[in-house]
């Protein structure tokens, strides 16, 4: 191999290391906003339930006139 071809290769291959390492940083850094965004989810789906059956009044259970 010529010198010049092991020189492209080797650039080629620390821009591409380059690539793959921003890429993984970038799907760690995602990772971490997922799960935050899942618990503030969770968490205000568990506020409106609680709120929701706050705002109900309580039916009674009684039985029908014609019984």
């Amino acid at each position: 191999m010529s010198e010049n071809r092991i020189i492209k290769l080797e650039l080629l291959f620390a821009e591409q290391e380059h690539a793959i390492a921003e890429m993984s940083d970038e799907m760690a850094r995602q990772g971490r906003e997922i799960d935050l965004l899942t618990k503030r989810l969770e968490s205000l789906a568990l506020r409106f339930s609680s709120l929701e059956e706050a705002s109900q009044p309580d039916i009674p259970v009684t039985k029908p006139p014609h019984w």
